[in-house]
């Protein structure tokens, strides 16, 4: 073996120690410093100095107060990021908070950066979603109960009871984005609510030709 083969090996596992080292967190908080102008773009939010770092950047309380459901859909969906919420920075992590009136529905959609723990806080709700071999997962799940919508995976929520409901997420991304496939294929009109939820909760009675498999709990 020549000098140029040694150096080379040398060279690819130099780099990928450089790779793997340090990739957690090298500080013991990163809050967004949301004053600073980004000079280049990165991954993520510039940090506040140490010395600058206070209480406030780890408390939010935006998630007390109940969403907007005025809307055909009857619900609202509050997601908060490193964007609002300094203290998420870097920690890959993201919350929300979710109304359902009495028959609201948040439509189909996926965050294809996050999975998402789904924990009722009060109400009835049917969630659920369907997986990359068209299996449907659904369960009816209760105050307490906490659902689980893996990262990219289509998934819904429909309030199923006679009360409001409220529910708040954790998500494994400081920004999950969201992709709605309902406002991007379908109509956004009542009927077509009314005609999925009708669907998804006579799922478990009925044999659905579209879903390959159906799992209900």
């Amino acid at each position: 073996m020549n000098s140029i083969h040694v150096f080379f090996i040398i060279l690819c596992i130099t780099s990928i120690s450089i790779c793997l080292a340090d990739n957690d967190n090298l500080q013991d908080a990163c809050p967004t410093d949301t004053t600073a102008k980004e000079a280049m773009f990165i991954n993520g939010f510039p940090c506040k100095k140490p010395s600058s770092i206070a209480a406030a950047d780890f408390k939010i309380s935006s998630l007390k107060h109940a969403g907007d459901t005025d809307n055909f859909l009857l619900s609202s969906v509050n997601i908060v990021t490193a964007a609002d919420f300094p203290g998420l920075n870097t920690l890959g992590l993201s919350i929300a908070r979710t109304d359902l009136d009495l028959d609201g529905m948040v439509m189909p959609h996926s965050h294809p950066r996050a999975t998402e723990l789904f924990f009722l806080r009060k109400g009835i709700v049917l969630a659920g979603f369907i997986d990359t071999n068209n299996t449907l997962f659904q369960s009816l799940i209760k105050e307490g109960d906490v659902f689980l919508f893996p990262k990219g995976m289509l998934h819904f929520c429909l309030n199923a009871g006679y009360e409001p409901a409220i529910a708040f997420s954790v998500m494994s991304s400081q920004n999950p984005g969201v992709v709605s496939i309902s406002g991007a294929i379908f109509e956004t009109d009542k009927e077509l609510k009314d005609r999925i939820t009708r669907r998804l909760i006579s799922a478990g009675a009925t044999n659905m030709a579209n879903f390959s498999r159906i799992h209900i709990q």
